[in-house]
């Protein structure tokens, strides 16, 4: 069995991965914002 060795893994894909995440969540919101925005103006 190989040894595990605290901070020796490469996790730049991860870090990749969670700021996609991140971004896409961001962007959600905002959109989401916005059309709730957008039919409160409309009195829908």
């Amino acid at each position: 069995m190989v040894s595990h060795r605290h901070g020796d893994m490469d996790i730049e894909d991860h870090r990749r991965t969670f700021h996609g995440f991140v971004k896409v969540a961001i962007w959600l919101c905002v959109v989401s914002a916005i059309v709730l925005l957008f039919l409160a103006a409309v009195n829908a």
